[in-house]
């Protein structure tokens, strides 16, 4: 039996909203593309009022660029992140290319956004964990975005995703263990 998720998932095309339907029962709003129209915006704005908002685009540019505007425009949506590889067949990046399982994975680890949040994590921090400035710094984000569950981003976007979507100390520590493992 299929979960049934009460908010609505924002994705970027057809075949991604295929994709979820093949994992789990959801309602999909989809952007058709990159280019997000103000109609689509009202109509997030809606659904986030009433049920919610899963943003869950592809893991690549134009999808980040598609959460960011939508992010922007309508606070407190939730998350969905799928790492790059789940993502990825014959080196096509998008979310139709996950299996249910990996859908499914995201989805129970959404991340809700809260502009409220008070910073966790310092700029100095990222600098002295060795998360920007250095060769292997990207590799680094990479894995722990895989690890938090917070995608994969650039130094300013992670250090901003760590603390507008709540990660913890606890969970900091846990993933530096995992990453040191």
């Amino acid at each position: 039996m299929k979960i049934k998720i009460k908010e609505i998932i924002v994705v970027e095309g057809l075949h991604d909203k295929i994709a979820i339907d093949r994992a789990v029962e959801a309602d999909c709003l989809i952007t058709g593309g990159s280019a997000v129209s103000d109609t689509l915006l009202k109509q997030v704005e809606r659904a986030q009022k009433e049920r919610g908002v899963i943003l869950f685009t592809d893991p690549d540019y134009p999808g980040e660029r598609i959460r960011k505007q939508v992010a922007q425009r309508v606070p407190g949506c939730k998350h969905a992140f799928l790492p790059r590889e789940e993502a990825t067949a014959n080196g096509d990046v998008g979310i139709e290319n996950a299996s249910p399982e990996s859908i499914r994975r995201a989805l129970e680890s959404v991340r809700t956004e809260w502009e409220g949040a008070e910073e966790e994590f310092s700029w100095r921090e990222m600098q002295e964990y060795g998360l920007t400035g250095l060769a292997d710094s990207a590799e680094k984000r990479e894995q722990l975005g895989k690890i938090l569950g917070i995608g994969r981003c650039n130094a300013k976007t992670f250090w901003k995703r760590i603390n507008m979507l709540g990660v913890t100390r606890a969970e900091w520590e846990a993933a530096w263990r995992l990453l040191d493992s």
